[in-house]
């Protein structure tokens, strides 16, 4: 039954928007424009437009002071800020799109992009950023990423960031136990085992069981296999052979080196665990650098995925921030400029020295501050170096989201606890992954 919801997805909100574009013409929405059907126009390049945070509440600060800085250099466009909680942006723009309302910009991560794209709701921008200051200015990486999460075809989103996976591991535990950093798999299932002393509540490493545990446990398969490419042709590559036996063994970590109270843990609880007590290692990406900080002082550090024993690093590609302009405007010629402004080397540079994130801007990803943040430095080095090899993930299908999340999380649960094989889950993802991709291919 699942199969055929997803397969009938796209057709699904084809119908739907086709039905609701005489409501779109006429609906108003708060603060903003029109549904997908709207095709807006550029405008005067002055006035008001209305910018969607998509991470409302964490970032509201640091993007209410980069909206003053833009206002007043540009005294004649007033931005209406909407911050909106992660986990109810993909529905507030769902909802948007078929009623009415969209904002004129609007910040759209890679993994809602393809949802959001398919309805026809964002407007190209590659021929804006053609004539505009910032060609040539962004990290090819994450332009790259951005592409590929929009369909490949056309650029939806403007990268503003990167949260890079990082192995954080407390410097002061491996220095008392003598191990050497975790550089290498090797060294991580070493240091792993060699920390853990369960009587004494003390682990080696703490594992993502509970939401959002798939791109990590894919991070690891993919990162030890070796394997640089998510498909072989039309078919995934999530359930070689290689990747079984690498995710096997990392899953074989659950109870032996880890809490057993992983398998419900979601990255919150996973670093709130981590910062509280005397576990060897975690696998979160950056933002929670500053919590590790606030918790720990100086007694950790945070590195890119481990190497293999040649020294290849193999990472899946991380969630790409990034902002949408979105074609319903009625000002998209002022809501690019703030695009622009927003994406500039110095407010660039101050969103992610706040978000403890990498730079979109190469200019930005060489100020003072990342070379000071050695986690968020060797991020950027190893995305920008051309050193690390990046798996791609096929956020444009537009059920990426469905399958890496609500479809397999609890499988994922019953890999950890012995009642699934790494083979039987990595099977099932890599059949609903192969029927999106056919899916996906028909209507490209």
């Amino acid at each position: 039954m699942k199969s055929r919801i997803r397969r009938s997805r796209r057709a699904a909100l084809a119908v739907a928007l086709g039905s609701v574009l005489v409501l779109a013409a006429t609906a108003c929405g708060d603060n903003g424009s029109g549904g997908a059907g709207d095709k807006g126009n550029e405008g005067s390049g002055k006035g008001t437009i209305t910018f969607w945070d998509n991470n409302g509440g964490v970032r509201t600060d640091i993007w209410k002071q980069i909206i003053a800085d833009f206002e007043k250099q540009n005294p004649d466009i007033k931005v209406e800020y909407v911050g909106i909680p992660a986990a109810s942006a993909q529905s507030k723009y769902d909802t948007a799109i078929q009623g009415g309302g969209l904002p004129d910009v609007g910040g759209v991560g890679t993994a809602m992009l393809a949802e959001v794209a398919v309805q026809g709701a964002l407007e190209p921008l590659d021929g804006r950023l053609r004539k505009s200051a910032l060609n040539g200015k962004l990290s090819q990486s994450l332009l790259t990423s951005s592409r590929a999460a929009g369909g490949g075809d056309e650029l939806y989103q403007l990268p503003t960031s990167a949260n890079n996976g990082t192995l954080w591991y407390r410097t002061d535990l491996f220095q008392k136990a003598g191990l050497d950093a975790p550089t290498t798999w090797a060294k991580f299932y070493e240091a792993a085992d060699r920390l853990t002393d369960r009587g004494k509540n003390r682990f080696g490493f703490t594992i993502r069981g509970g939401k959002g545990s798939i791109a990590p446990a894919l991070d690891a398969a993919y990162s030890q296999s070796g394997i640089t490419s998510f498909w072989n042709g039309d078919r995934t590559t999530v359930n070689d052979p290689r990747n079984v036996a690498a995710l096997a063994k990392y899953v074989a970590l659950y109870k032996k080196d880890t809490p057993s109270a992983d398998v419900n843990n979601d990255f919150t609880k996973m670093v709130a665990q981590w910062d509280s007590g005397t576990i060897g290692m975690l696998s979160h990406n950056l933002g929670s650098y500053q919590d590790h900080v606030k918790a720990l002082g100086d007694r950790f550090k945070g590195i890119p995925n481990p190497t293999l024993q040649d020294g290849t690093r193999v990472q899946i590609s991380n969630p790409v921030d990034g902002l949408s302009l979105f074609k319903a405007g009625k000002n998209k010629a002022a809501a690019w400029k703030f695009i622009e402004f927003a994406v500039s080397h110095e407010e660039n540079s101050k969103f992610n020295r706040s978000a403890g994130q990498v730079p979109a801007n190469v200019e930005a990803a060489k100020d003072a501050w990342i070379q000071q943040a050695e986690p968020t430095k060797l991020a950027a080095e190893a995305l920008n170096g051309g050193s690390t090899k990046i798996v791609q993930l096929p956020y444009y299908l537009p059920d990426w989201n469905t399958i890496s999340k609500s479809d397999n999380e609890p499988d994922f649960q019953k890999v950890l606890l012995g009642k699934l094989s790494a083979k039987d889950f990595l099977d099932t993802l890599a059949d609903q992954l192969n029927k999106a991709q056919a899916d996906w291919k028909k209507n490209h």
